[in-house]
């Protein structure tokens, strides 16, 4: 999915979003993917994803059909939808965006807030989503990992296992790259300094944070897109990094297998769409969109462009045999796993990252 800028209770400003700082000032226009202003006006919608490759794959996917269904553009934002900026537009009063890529937590937290629109599930469908991953104030559309991709040319055929190896340059020598917002990190610090996984939540973060002391002069930077984790791999400048998944099939294809990735003991998460509260294409629009999202033939075009899970149970049987590899959700994959506790991160994100802020930028 695939993190985002927060508002903790002491209104620290976190989540990926530093660089949006700019963004947030601009109050009635967002950045297009080319660093266009994009000005949501009556008749269309923005939708705000987080960049690189997304962009291409959900006006693919989902704009350009929804647009030629239904006669409304859907302008592609990457800018990156973090807690603080959707927050700031909320309180600009006047909107720019329509529909952001949030995690679930995030859009209850800011939705209890009064800054997204409760998911009309008479326009959208639970029934197109795997069970339990329907929130008040989101709806699931796909599904990513956090996982760990290699440099296969300098570690051959002895890959890493899983976070221990990860953590290890010993085993495996070289720097590392991990993300920047904490999400799925501290599950995998935990998991290297020997938690078992039926034991990770609550998260022991004073734990986890006292192993990312001792380990963060191994870290060459702490990405906070996708785009950022591809370069630091393409780039060579880390030889393993904890990535998205839906990033780990375009730097395999793009290195020829050079760079490489693994399921075991990846951290599983839900991506989703919410509204904006008074967004400017409108609230029907916007729920008609996250509606046409749920279509399982679309859902394997974001799979085979981005490799999102789908969320629409639907479209696994529309994926080749040979492609499941890639697949977050494919049965095989998910074994290796562990899901994200969307309801610890929804009590406990704000405080726990600004924590976790702290130690990588001392």
């Amino acid at each position: 999915m695939k993190n985002k800028n927060t508002l903790s209770s002491s209104n620290t400003i976190t989540r990926r979003g530093f660089t949006q700082m700019a963004l947030m000032l601009m109050g009635a226009s967002t950045l297009a993917l080319n660093g266009a202003p994009v000005h949501a006006d009556t008749g269309q919608l923005v939708f705000v994803n987080w960049g690189g490759d997304a962009g291409t794959a959900y006006d693919k996917a989902y704009g350009a059909p929804f647009e030629a269904l239904n006669g409304v553009v859907v302008k592609q934002d990457g800018s990156g939808p973090t807690e603080g900026a959707i927050a700031a537009q909320h309180e600009s009063g006047k909107p720019s965006w329509d529909i952001v890529d949030v995690d679930p937590f995030s859009a209850e937290t800011l939705g209890k807030k009064g800054m997204l629109e409760p998911i009309d599930y008479d326009v959208v469908d639970k029934g197109k989503m795997r069970e339990g991953f329907g929130w008040e104030y989101s709806a699931s559309s796909y599904f990513f990992s956090y996982i760990i991709a290699y440099d296969a040319k300098k570690f051959g055929d002895t890959a890493p296992a899983g976070m221990a190896d990860f953590f290890d340059t010993e085993k495996f020598p070289g720097k590392r790259a991990m993300y920047k917002w904490g999400v799925g990190m501290w599950e995998a610090l935990l998991l290297a300094d020997g938690v078992a996984a039926e034991d990770l939540y609550p998260l022991d973060i004073e734990r986890a944070h006292k192993k990312l002391s001792g380990f963060k002069e191994n870290v060459v930077a702490f990405w906070g897109g996708g785009s950022e984790s591809q370069s630091l791999l393409l780039n060579g400048d880390a030889s393993m990094a904890l990535i998205w998944s839906t990033r780990a099939r375009l730097i395999e294809e793009d290195t020829g297998g050079d760079v490489k990735f693994i399921w075991d003991e990846g951290l599983i998460s839900p991506g989703a769409m919410a509204v904006l509260k008074g967004n400017p294409g409108g609230k029907e629009n916007a729920m008609k969109f996250i509606a046409a999202a749920q279509d399982p033939e679309k859902q394997v075009v974001m799979f085979e462009m981005l490799g999102q899970g789908p969320a629409n149970p639907a479209a696994d049987a529309l994926i080749p045999e040979d492609e499941a590899r890639f697949n977050p959700v494919d049965a095989a994959n998910f074994a290796v796993q562990l899901p994200l506790d969307m309801a610890w991160y929804e009590e406990n994100y704000g405080a726990a990252l600004d924590e976790y802020l702290k130690i990588i930028s001392s």
